[in-house]
C-alpha cells in the first residue's frame, strides 16, 4: 500500500467520522475517531474472516501494518510536541513547577516500578513466565501519561485552565523520564551494556535542553532578519525538526527537545506581539501550528484504532484485561499519592486535598501513541508471546484510559470540585 492511499483511507476516516460524531453522537472528537475507527477494524476482521478474499485480506493487512512506530517516533512525534508546548501558559507553569515536576519525575518513575511489581505477582499466580524486569519495561511503556491525548483531549472538555496546565505540562514533560528509563530497563532485558539511569537521565535531559536552547536562540534570531509570516513557519518547522534529529544522533531526548523548542519559540514569539501584529494580522503562524495539531491528531487517533487490525490475542487475555486495568490505575494513584504528599497542600493546584488531587492526577492520565510506540520497539529482543502480551497490555490500558476515562473525567472533575467547595464551606463554618 503506498503512503498516498493510505493517507487517503485515513482521510476518509477522519472526514466520516467527524461528521457521523457531529451529526449524531456528539462525543469529544478524538474520542470518537479513535474508537469508531476500531469499531470499523473490528467489523473488517469479522468480514475477512467470513469472506476470506485475497484482496480483501491483503487491504486489511496493509492498514493495520502500515509502520506506525516509524511514523510516529521518526516522523510527527515531534511536531506533535513543539505545537502542544507552544500553547503551555508560561504563568501557570511557572506557579506550578514544583506539583508539575514531582508528576513528571518521581510519579512516572514510582507509576512503572510499581507496575512492574503488581504485574510480577499476576505473571507469578498466573504461570504467565515472566521475570520482575520484564514486568518492570512493560511499567515504563505503559506508564507515562501522554502529551498527545492530554492536549487533544482534555484541554476540549471544559477542566479549568489550572488543572489543564499541571495535566499537560506534566503530559509535556514525563515522557522523558519515561523513554529514559525504558531505554535503560530495556537495555537490563536485552542484556546490552547502557549506562546506569542517572547518567543516563542526566543525558538525555540536559543535552537535550542544552541542543534546543542553542539551536532556538540562534534560529529565533534568524527569524528577526524577516519580515515574512511563512518565513517565520518554516524556520520554526527547521528548528523543531534539526533540535530532533541532532538529539536523536547524540542520543539524548528528542522529546523533551521537541518540548523546550516549543515553549522557547511561544516566549520569544509572545515578546515581538507589536512586531506580529504589523506584519502578521491574520496570525498565519499560530493557525498554522493549530492545524497541523489538529490533522495529526486526527491521523493519529485513527492509526491507534486501525492497529488492531496487526494485532495478535494473546492466550492470557482473559487474565491480563482486568490486570492491565487495575494495575494501571492502582499503580498511577500510588505514584501520584507520594508526589502530593512531596507538594505540600500549599502546593498543590487548585486548592485541592490530597484525596482529591490525586484521583484527579489518577483519571485524567491518559495514555496513547507513545506507549504502543515504545511496545512496538520490544520486537526485536522480547519472545513473540511476551511481545503479544506487551501489545495486548498497551492496547487495552490506551483504550480504557482514553474511552472509560476520557469519557468520564469531566463529570469526575465536576464532583471533585462540588466536593472541594462543600469542603472548604465547612472549614469556614468551622473556624
Amino acid at each position: 500500500m503506498t503512503i498516498l492511499t493510505f493517507l487517503m483511507i485515513i482521510l476518509i476516516f477522519i472526514v466520516l467520522i467527524g461528521i457521523i460524531n457531529e451529526k449524531f453522537f456528539h462525543i469529544q472528537s478524538d474520542i470518537a475517531l479513535i474508537m469508531f475507527s476500531f469499531i470499523i477494524s473490528l467489523i473488517l476482521l469479522m468480514v475477512s474472516s467470513f469472506l476470506p478474499i485475497e484482496p480483501l485480506s491483503d487491504f486489511i493487512f496493509g492498514l493495520g501494518d502500515f509502520g506506525f512506530e516509524e511514523y510516529l517516533m521518526d516522523g510527527v512525534l515531534c511536531f506533535m510536541l513543539f505545537a502542544g508546548a507552544s500553547k503551555v501558559n508560561m504563568n501557570k507553569f511557572r506557579q506550578n513547577v514544583r506539583a508539575i515536576s514531582l508528576l513528571a519525575l518521581l510519579t512516572t518513575f514510582l507509576s512503572s516500578m510499581l507496575y512492574g511489581i503488581f504485574f510480577y505477582a499476576v505473571s507469578y499466580i498466573f504461570g504467565i513466565g515472566m521475570d520482575l524486569v520484564t514486568c518492570i519495561l512493560l511499567g515504563c511503556v505503559v506508564s507515562p501519561t501522554d502529551p498527545i491525548a492530554a492536549t487533544g483531549i482534555l484541554n476540549k472538555i471544559g477542566l479549568s485552565k489550572n488543572v489543564c496546565s499541571v495535566i499537560e505540562n506534566e503530559s509535556l514533560f514525563n515522557d522523558g523520564t519515561g523513554v529514559t528509563l525504558f531505554i535503560f530497563v530495556r537495555s537490563l532485558v536485552s542484556h546490552s551494556k547502557e549506562s546506569n539511569f542517572l547518567v543516563l537521565m542526566s543525558k538525555e535531559i540536559f543535552g537535550a535542553v542544552l541542543v534546543a536552547f542553542a539551536v532556538s536562540f540562534l534560529l529565533f534570531k534568524l527569524m528577526k532578519l524577516t519580515k515574512d509570516p511563512i518565513k517565520y513557519i518554516l524556520i520554526s518547522l527547521l528548528d523543531v525538526t534539526l533540535v530532533y534529529m541532532i538529539c536523536e544522533i547524540c542520543g539524548f531526548s528528542g522529546v523533551i527537545a521537541s518540548v523546550v523548542c516549543g515553549m522557547y519559540f511561544s516566549v520569544a514569539y509572545s515578546k515581538m506581539e507589536r512586531r506580529v501584529k504589523v506584519i502578521d494580522p491574520q496570525d498565519l503562524y499560530k493557525n498554522f501550528w493549530e492545524i497541523i495539531e489538529s490533522l495529526l491528531n486526527s491521523i493519529l487517533f485513527v492509526m491507534i484504532g486501525l492497529l488492531v487490525l496487526d494485532l495478535e490475542i494473546s492466550r492470557y487475555i482473559l487474565i491480563i484485561v482486568p490486570a492491565a486495568i487495575l494495575i494501571n490505575i492502582l499503580a498511577r494513584c500510588s505514584g501520584v499519592y507520594v508526589s502530593s504528599f512531596l507538594t505540600g497542600n500549599k502546593n498543590i493546584p487548585g486548592n485541592y486535598n490530597n484525596t482529591e488531587y490525586v484521583i484527579l492526577m489518577t483519571w485524567s492520565a491518559l495514555k496513547g501513541g507513545l506507549s504502543l510506540a515504545l511496545a512496538i520497539g520490544t520486537k526485536e529482543f522480547l519472545t513473540h508471546d511476551i511481545y503479544v502480551l506487551f501489545m495486548n497490555v498497551t492496547y487495552i490500558t490506551i483504550f480504557f484510559t482514553v474511552l472509560v476515562q476520557g469519557l468520564t473525567v469531566k463529570k469526575v472533575y465536576f464532583a471533585l470540585e462540588k466536593h472541594k467547595t462543600a469542603r472548604m464551606i465547612k472549614n469556614r463554618k468551622g473556624a
